[in-house]
């Protein structure tokens, strides 16, 4: 951050004088300092050091090369010496208790501290942990807001200056080492002046001031928000036009008698740049002039760091390229044009994978696909899928499968417009009917903006069924539109954002020319209560209609029934909606409502509080003729790299037929 301690003040009796080993060294201490510090260079440098490998063994059994005798860490260094550490954070004056979350990170931040229970190079070692040691003290009161603060950092009972500049060596063994840090009072935010200085005089008043920076007068004065206010100042000139823009002047002032810190940032812009050309590197097998026209970085337009953003994404959405960088050339020409570069690395083009799921009322399933990602050479996508229902039934006839071959072309009409299309089997066996269908569908897909997508397209849908009303065929033809508008932060573990899709499909049935028309609307938000989002409310409304003549005109697989992972949990799947006798017959329309509270535990778990409700009915507006249906239960997250593994378990509050006492759902990701 550039803080100085002849701006704050800081009031050091590290004994190392004035401040840290760099200000030391640049006020030329002497010919033995410069030696010593010398030397303690060199013991940094041998504290890691390890002999190479000549030998082998697993799980404590010798496989080859010389055996190894027992040897400790010492045989390591040329003068193994140990030491030990009393690390004290005194308490606030005015509350008399000590800031523990402040004592944990200098704790974490110590050298001195994390490697206490490993001998170091000689005397020389200690000293090289315990000079970085004031620096990294100094550093994480910075980051708290503490610019008063005092660090002590003693050897052998003496401070660390005497015993650097005392010729003797160090008789006691283990080295005692002392540190105490008595971090004084929190400041806060004072004065904040924002200055731009830009070519384009009406950007003054539309580049963020010191509070859309995040530096508001009475704050904690966090040397975090002094960081990141100089990245978001850059980031907004990078958006206008200029990415060479730069901090040109930083002032940071300590008052210690208010406890406050005056910041001053001065921006500097640099020169205005356009987009010049975009070249390709890295390409195997596809093609540059694809991905030059699918990233659709604008030649010539005004430079704008989001449109790199937004073609990054694009590009990375295709899902083929393992590595993938859009940047700027370091230069900006003598015409103000600024050339990117688009580097990428391909990935397989085949790959199959696949997954299992349980369930304790829906049982268990498994599923596989095989995906060709780049079928000609412009991010074609050919996928043949399938999955595996209800596998520990004990009647192979109530297994449930889908096969499916999808067909994806990116950029069909332009960089934002792809087609895909698909044919589909599928064999559906819940309690209440049996489907058996095949379908083949078509869609234009357009991207409008980075939150906001439609796609629109025709399908043919051929069920048989029986349910409650016998056996029918359909032969469905119909125009299906979905609208999706996306602002989460994170697809699988969102805390922020919104996430809502509409559909509707007008529709008619070909075999007895019965018109149909589906729809269906629902929205999810996030919201998180902290700043470290540990604690996130997540809710979901859901709703859907179906015009037709009578119910008996709607396949039941396209009814709508709620119960199970996807909607009510702790009911059996598809158990809610109106019914006849004991049969769930599905419904015209429904209303559902999902509410979470999510809380992270720990940095890989997390526990989750929920409640569902909803119901299905049998008229083409919800009329309630049914009441809501309720679940409630709790979760446990475990967070992965790919997303939150789940594992759900729900209580229906008011069971019906076929109704388990509690439901145990496990997945991957949020369950929404």
């Amino acid at each position: 951050m550039g803080l100085h301690s002849s701006h704050l003040g800081i009031r050091a009796i590290s004994e190392l004088g004035l401040g840290l080993i760099a200000v030391l060294a640049t006020n030329g201490l002497g010919g033995r300092f410069s030696a010593i510090l010398a030397g303690l260079v060199l013991a940094a440098a041998l504290l890691f050091a390890a002999p190479p490998a000549q030998a082998f063994s697993l799980f404590g059994i010798h496989l080859w090369g010389e055996e190894e005798t027992e040897a400790s860490a010492d045989d390591a260094l040329p003068e193994p010496t140990r030491f030990t550490v009393e690390f004290t954070v005194t308490p606030n004056p005015e509350t008399g208790e000590v800031d523990e979350d402040l004592k944990a990170r200098l704790e974490r931040n110590s050298d001195l501290v994390t490697n206490q229970d490993s001998p170091v190079s000689g005397e020389a070692g200690v000293l090289a942990l315990a000079s970085g040691d004031f620096e990294n003290m100094v550093g994480t009161l910075y980051t708290r807001g503490y610019y008063g603060g005092l660090v002590s950092v003693r050897i052998d009972g003496r401070p660390l200056s005497v015993v650097i500049e005392d010729p003797n060596p160090i008789q006691t063994r283990p080295i005692p080492v002392e540190v105490t840090v008595t971090p004084g009072p929190v400041f806060s935010l004072g004065k904040v002046d924002i200055r731009y200085k830009t070519p384009r005089a009406e950007l003054q008043d539309m580049l963020p001031g010191a509070e859309d920076l995040g530096l508001v007068t009475g704050e904690p004065a966090f040397s975090e928000k002094v960081l990141t206010a100089e990245k978001r100042g850059l980031s907004a000139l990078d958006d206008e036009g200029f990415p060479k823009a730069r901090v040109a002047d930083r002032q940071l002032s300590a008052n210690h008698s208010a406890n406050t810190l005056d910041v001053t940032l001065v921006f500097d812009s640099g020169r205005e740049a356009f987009f010049g050309p975009v070249s390709v590197e890295g390409t195997e097998r596809m093609d540059p002039v694809f991905i030059r026209s699918y990233a659709n970085i604008p030649e010539g337009m005004r430079y704008d760091a989001r449109i790199l953003k937004r073609a990054e994404t694009r590009l990375r959405d295709l899902g083929v390229f393992a590595s993938l960088r859009v940047r700027p050339d370091d230069t900006i020409a003598a015409d103000g044009t600024l050339p990117i570069t688009i580097t990428v690395s391909e990935r397989p083009r085949r790959v199959f994978g696949f997954g299992a799921s349980w369930s304790s009322n829906e049982g268990f399933g498994v599923e596989g696909y095989w995906r060709h990602r780049n079928l000609f050479g412009q991010a074609e996508k050919l996928q043949v899928s399938g999955s595996v229902g209800k596998i520990d039934t004990v009647n192979p006839e109530d297994l449930e499968y889908a096969l499916r071959l999808a067909f994806e072309k990116p950029g069909a009409f332009g960089p934002t417009t792809s087609f895909t299309t698909s044919l589909a089997a599928v064999q559906e066996q819940p309690e209440n009917y049996t489907s058996r269908s095949l379908s083949a569908d078509a869609f234009f897909v357009k991207d409008f903006d980075e939150t906001l997508s439609g796609r629109v397209g025709g399908e043919v849908y051929y069920a048989n069924e029986e349910d409650v009303f016998g056996t029918n065929d359909y032969f469905i033809v119909g125009i299906p539109g979905y609208l999706t508008y996306d602002t989460r932060d994170d697809d699988l573990n969102p805390s922020s954002g919104i996430y809502a899709e509409a559909y509707v499909e007008p529709a008619i049935d070909a075999l007895d020319t019965s018109p149909l028309v589906f729809s269906r609307f629902s929205a999810a938000s996030y919201l998180g209560l902290d700043d470290a989002n540990r604690f996130i409310l997540a809710g979901r409304v859901a709703t859907g209609t179906i015009y037709s003549d009578s119910l008996q005109d709607i396949p039941a697989s396209r009814r709508f029934f709620l119960g199970g992972g996807g909607s009510v949990r702790g009911y059996a799947y598809k158990n809610i909606g109106p019914r006849i006798g004991d049969e769930v017959i599905g419904g015209r329309s429904f209303l559902q409502l999902n509410g979470e509270l999510r809380t992270k535990l720990t940095d890989n778990i997390g526990a989750v509080g929920f409640v569902d409700a909803g119901a299905a009915f049998e008229q083409s507006l919800p009329d309630f003729s049914e009441p809501l249906q309720v679940g409630v239960g709790a979760g446990l997250r475990y967070f992965t790299p790919v997303g939150p593994l789940r594992l759900d378990v729900g209580v229906p509050l008011d069971p019906k037929e076929n109704d388990p006492s509690f439901a145990i759902y496990v997945g991957l990701s949020q369950s929404f």
